[in-house]
């Protein structure tokens, strides 16, 4: 019923949308003569901020057409090289032949499209071939695929890795830091060669009972019944994936924007300011933050209430209790894969604590070839987008890659 009411309100605010479209662009012609005075940029600023706010924000491109490599401009070609009906494995093919290592970066299954990580990716393209996971809105994959259970993330990590092939480094960013743990285990398990040869991971909720913050009061104040009766939705009519039982991503961004209210309100009122103001650089940086952060997917109702019940009720991975397809794990099997975490001191999703948590799972890792690191003055996204990122944190990764 939920989704159904969220389904015929964005139908019916669509007109609105359109309308307030056109009434911006009319106003923006360079031949209206009110397209110059206090009323006219009130006015468009107005048609703005109501197109913006009944839009049906869908998922963004990743828009890398280039990168430099040792001073020359070269081209970019994404192409999928593996797909799943959940997921595809994008690689950023790099016009020319080099030789350097594989990076396969794992997106966070949790609301937001890969291209959150864009700013991730552009860093490590010059000189690595980078990997990502795309994962795919359930609302868009058909009922007859079937369902998407925590096994089965941890299992196409497992295909992804085998794929690429041996002495591919891992970055796992927020969610796919506790399944890629799973996944590196179960490979050194069965002495596969192609497991990672260092794992990255960045703002994990590993351990969710260290420093837990407002997120995860949200997740483990609640029993696993009442997620099961109050935020899984059935996908209805009019999309591919009509009758998929998911969690639906204008639920989790409700919620999160819900944690920041005033915030985003301010925002909103300042990009309204902006504009009649003439101020396009910061409108422009309003525009691009939320179109990503508004751009939102839908996730498998399995996947989701089995993370809820493993990672943030059960904890089932710091208690040595995490199962892969009915069996126990070994974390202590590791010892070949080279580990790092990063935490960010201002961190209000992840808590301080949570992520280093994988040293004490991952314990027979030899401590020459283990590095934790704390970066300060960055919050959550910090920790992998911005220029904190660009100039401090990703050489860092760079430079543990490089020594092993």
């Amino acid at each position: 019923m939920l989704y159904q009411l969220h389904h015929n309100y964005s139908q019916v605010a669509q007109p609105v949308h359109l309308w307030a479209q056109a009434w911006r662009k009319q106003l923006s012609l360079p031949w209206n003569p009110l397209r110059i005075t206090q009323t006219g940029k009130l006015l468009t600023a107005a048609a703005e901020l109501i197109e913006r706010c009944t839009d049906n924000y869908e998922k963004p491109d990743f828009d890398l057409p280039f990168t430099d490599i040792d001073g020359q401009q070269v081209r970019i070609r994404e192409e999928v090289v593996h797909t799943l009906p959940y997921c595809n494995l994008l690689h950023f093919r790099r016009s020319g032949e080099y030789q350097h290592p594989k990076v396969l970066i794992i997106a966070p299954m949790s609301g937001h499209y890969a291209t959150l990580l864009r700013g991730t990716v552009e860093q490590f393209i010059p000189d690595h071939e980078v990997y990502i996971t795309d994962w795919v809105n359930a609302r868009e994959v058909p009922l007859e695929e079937g369902s998407f259970s925590f096994d089965d993330y941890v299992r196409y990590l497992i295909e992804f890795l085998q794929l690429l092939g041996p002495d591919t480094h891992v970055i796992g960013v927020c969610q796919p830091s506790v399944p890629a743990i799973v996944a590196t285990t179960v490979m050194a398990e069965q002495k596969d060669h192609c497991a990672p040869k260092s794992l990255i991971l960045m703002g994990g909720p590993i351990d969710t009972r260290k420093n837990p913050t407002e997120v995860n009061d949200y997740a483990s104040g609640k029993d696993y019944e009442w997620f099961q009766d109050q935020v899984i939705c059935t996908v209805p009519e009019g999309y591919p994936g009509a009758g998929q039982r998911v969690y639906p991503g204008f639920i989790q961004l409700s919620g999160f924007m819900s944690m920041n209210f005033d915030s985003h309100v301010n925002k909103h009122f300042k990009f309204f300011g902006d504009l009649i103001k003439g101020d396009g650089d910061s409108a422009e940086a309003h525009r691009k933050f939320y179109n990503e952060y508004l751009a939102v997917m839908d996730l498998p109702a399995p996947f989701f209430l089995e993370t809820i019940r493993k990672v943030f009720l059960d904890h089932d991975l710091p208690r040595g209790e995490m199962t892969y397809e009915g069996k126990k794990i070994n974390p202590a099997a590791v010892t070949r894969t080279a580990l790092m975490t990063i935490e960010g001191e201002n961190d209000d999703i992840t808590g301080m604590g949570q992520t280093e948590a994988a040293h004490d799972i991952l314990s027979k890792i030899p401590k020459t070839k283990r590095q934790h690191y704390i970066q300060q003055d960055v919050g959550h996204y910090g920790i992998f987008n911005g220029r904190r990122f660009r100039e401090e944190i990703a050489p860092k990764i760079k430079t543990f890659m490089r020594s092993l």
